[in-house]
């Protein structure tokens, strides 16, 4: 179909400007980029007062098919990512056989092109995620994936880190390091502090993280293979990673909506939608990671979605498994804590949620351009609303968030030229959304 976006504050990441203009969208491409369009042809959707984003692009989730379908399903999940305001997704290689082969990538990515949804695969880094030995990195590259790790568990084996990081290199893919010394973290459940000793919780301390990645960034000055740094939590990860920088070394980090809009605090009513890996830190750790968003240090804000059933999380905190649903509220998060406050600009937001994330994994850019691809997220400033987990398309409704009010939903998820979401107009009156000339 063709489309006429009205109305709308377009953000140019490259750019670095934010600009009032029409867009034209036809056959799937951006026709034309200019105030005052008109096109009789064009299905209007009318985004006046809305940001118009180049698409957003999480490089980190989990939709646990194959294997884990009760969780999730690459259907469910993709549904829920376009709901979120994501245009595309890489999942993790931590299903049910491990995504170590070409066989398991390729199933991945057939199911996927049934959604007509841009899902990425990032393989597993060794055989069955063991970190004994690396993967068939090569049966992996020519499969399709975009990138290798082991989420989800770290490589404990330096040598074998170091030949994951040899191969990687060779074929030009990113490593993304899960950065855990399993000896420190041991079976804790929460951060290692105050609150873990009062809660009568294990903890897992900061070394733990700050440990490997110290270790992973002198591999990769090692080897100069290009270092993705997963779920940053701590001011001293933010301080190893920013220094490796100013000497070179070819790294990039991520960080999610969870680690800087909550502390460890949160775990006080020991709800397991709390219980994350690595765990939700503190104050202190929130302003580290807020300062290296800021200064270029940590490059991406990345979901980690990571959906369970209801029955596995209600139960004893200690035997509930880690993770948070979060492809649903990433963006009213990250407006609500980063733009409203004026952390980050929308432009900002741009680069760390559209055209970083793409480059790390050998996208093209993220811009919104004629003649581009039409990948566009449309975010309302000002649509303030309560997170409702039992509302979500996806199957994992464990979210820390249920009944926060925020602002700043996404209202428009367009991939390709073809409108994937848009938001429904009957919460009230005061709330903008979408509209268009004819009824969807």
């Amino acid at each position: 179909m063709k489309y006429l976006l009205k109305g709308g504050m377009v953000v140019d990441p490259v750019a670095e400007t934010v600009a009032p203009l029409d867009i034209l969208v036809d056959e799937g491409k951006i026709a034309a980029m200019r105030p005052g369009i008109e096109d009789s042809d064009a299905e209007v959707l009318v985004v006046e007062g809305n940001y118009v984003f180049p698409g957003f692009i999480d490089i980190h989730c989990h939709l646990r098919e194959p294997g884990e379908e009760l969780k999730e399903t690459i259907l469910t999940g993709t549904r829920a990512a376009a709901k979120g305001g994501f245009t595309a997704v890489a999942c993790m290689g931590n299903t049910k056989p491990p995504a170590d082969n070409g066989a398991v990538v390729t199933y991945i990515k057939e199911k996927a092109q049934r959604t007509s949804f841009p899902v990425y695969p990032i393989g597993c880094a060794t055989k069955e995620r063991k970190g004994e030995e690396p993967a068939e990195i090569g049966d992996l590259k020519e499969a399709g994936v975009v990138a290798l790790s082991d989420d989800g568990d770290p490589i404990m084996n330096a040598e074998v880190l170091r030949r994951v990081m040899e191969y990687a290199r060779m074929f030009e893919l990113p490593v993304i390091s899960h950065c855990e010394d399993k000896n420190l973290s041991g079976s804790g459940v929460m951060h290692e502090g105050y609150i873990s000793t009062l809660l009568g919780l294990e903890g897992i301390p900061a070394a733990a993280e700050e440990v490997h990645v110290a270790r992973d960034l002198i591999l990769a000055a090692m080897t100069g293979v290009h270092l993705h740094v997963a779920h940053v939590s701590t001011g001293g990860s933010v301080h190893l990673i920013r220094e490796a920088k100013k000497r070179g070394v070819s790294v990039t980090a991520e960080v999610t909506p969870h680690h800087l809009c909550l502390t460890a605090e949160a775990v006080r009513g020991y709800d397991t939608n709390t219980k994350v890996n690595p765990p939700l830190r503190t104050k202190d750790d929130i302003r580290a990671l807020l300062e290296g968003l800021k200064d270029g240090t940590i490059d991406v804000i990345a979901t980690d979605h990571a959906p369970h059933r209801k029955e596995e999380k209600e139960v004893e905190y200690n035997y509930a498994p880690f993770g948070i649903s979060g492809l649903e509220t990433a963006v009213p998060l990250m407006w609500e804590y980063l733009v409203a406050r004026k952390v980050l600009s929308p432009v900002e937001l741009a680069k760390k949620m559209a055209l970083n994330p793409a480059r790390i994994i050998g996208l093209p850019d993220r811009v919104i351009k004629v003649g581009g691809e039409a990948n566009i997220t449309v975010v309302d400033p000002d649509l303030k609303r309560p997170v409702v987990t039992r509302e979500f398309l996806s199957l994992g409704k464990n979210n820390p968030f249920e009944g926060r009010l925020l602002r700043g939903w996404p209202v428009l998820t367009m991939i390709r030229g073809e409108v994937r979401f848009t938001w429904d107009t009957g919460y009230n009156k005061q709330e903008r959304a979408v509209t268009s000339k004819s009824k969807r």
